[in-house]
């Protein structure tokens, strides 16, 4: 009897599905590394992460920790994974400000900021990213004046040596190019989320938001957007995955990103399918955590039925 009323119970199929699931991936994955190994062992190599310790042998143009030719493979790659991580967490930052930005000014109730906003979602999105970045890199930044005359616009200096900040920080002109063209084309995607979200907010509550005499802003603000969070914040994610995946493109401008860096040691040591591990594990680990993190900040921004 029990065995019968286990057969058609729902939950038990369902774990048994997920069991057979996971069986099935990790039965495909040991044969792909057997068959791996049978055809690096037929032509000599054996798998190892043994030259992370060797010298690189090569220098890197820009840096977050201190880094010579004469430090090991690993450190290089360590100083390509912060590289990468800067230009992720600043591009995250940048066109999720830009993105919110162009998507309220797509619902603006002025004719010109409404249309040039539709001009610019319209025209950056369905231009190829790569072509952006070189158009950032070789047609605005290396064609600027020198340092020693840069073009000065609210404390900023621009020279085809970089941006150089209010606080004295100066940004290259690869990092610069890179971090614009990934944020304005990310924003593009964004914005249209944002004007999504907010469309999708029940006309009632912009209504009653008007009855307490709110201004446009302070709806905006305390009553539409918190609760267009709902629907915001899901595909949001899915952008900030794909910035954190294109950040790969920084070899295309010439910025020592985790793939650039990764590239010179594939070339100097041959050890491809270490290097492929490597860089496929670390995009996925920074993948993972972003997932997580805009999942728990879902979870705060979904309204609780009471």
């Amino acid at each position: 009897m029990r065995t019968s009323a286990l057969w058609r119970d729902v939950r038990f199929w369902r774990f048994a599905g997920q069991a057979i699931a996971v069986l099935f991936v990790l039965s495909l994955l040991g044969f792909l590394w057997a068959n791996l190994n049978r055809n690096l062992a037929q032509l000599g190599i054996r798998p190892s992460f043994r030259f992370l310790q060797s010298q690189a042998g090569f220098a890197i143009g820009e840096s977050l920790i201190p880094f010579q030719s004469s430090d090991s493979y690993g450190r290089a790659l360590l100083v390509g994974l912060l590289n990468s991580l800067l230009v992720i967490v600043t591009g995250i930052i940048l066109a999720t400000l830009v993105g919110v930005t162009a998507g309220i000014a797509r619902l603006s109730n002025n004719w010109l900021v409404r249309k040039l906003a539709l001009v610019y979602v319209e025209v950056l999105r369905n231009t190829p990213l790569l072509l952006q970045l070189f158009f950032w890199y070789f047609a605005v930044f290396l064609t600027l004046p020198k340092p020693d005359n840069p073009v000065r616009w609210l404390g900023f200096s621009f020279s085809n040596n970089g941006i150089i900040l209010p606080g004295g920080l100066q940004l290259s002109p690869e990092f610069s190019a890179l971090l614009l063209g990934l944020s304005i084309y990310t924003a593009t995607f964004i914005a249209e989320i944002v004007r999504g979200g907010i469309q999708s907010v029940p006309k009632g509550q912009w209504e009653a938001a008007q009855s307490l005499g709110l201004k446009p802003a302070q709806r905006m603000r305390f009553v539409i957007f918190p609760q267009a969070l709902r629907a915001i914040v899901p595909p949001l994610g899915n952008q900030y995955l794909n910035l954190a995946k294109n950040s790969s493109l920084a070899i295309a401008v010439g910025y020592p990103d985790l793939y650039a860096v990764a590239s010179t040691t594939f070339n100097q040591t041959g050890r491809a399918v270490e290097i492929m591990v490597l860089i496929s594990l670390t995009y996925l680990s920074i993948s993972l955590l972003i997932s997580l993190l805009l999942n728990l900040y879902n979870r705060r921004v979904q309204l609780v039925e009471r």
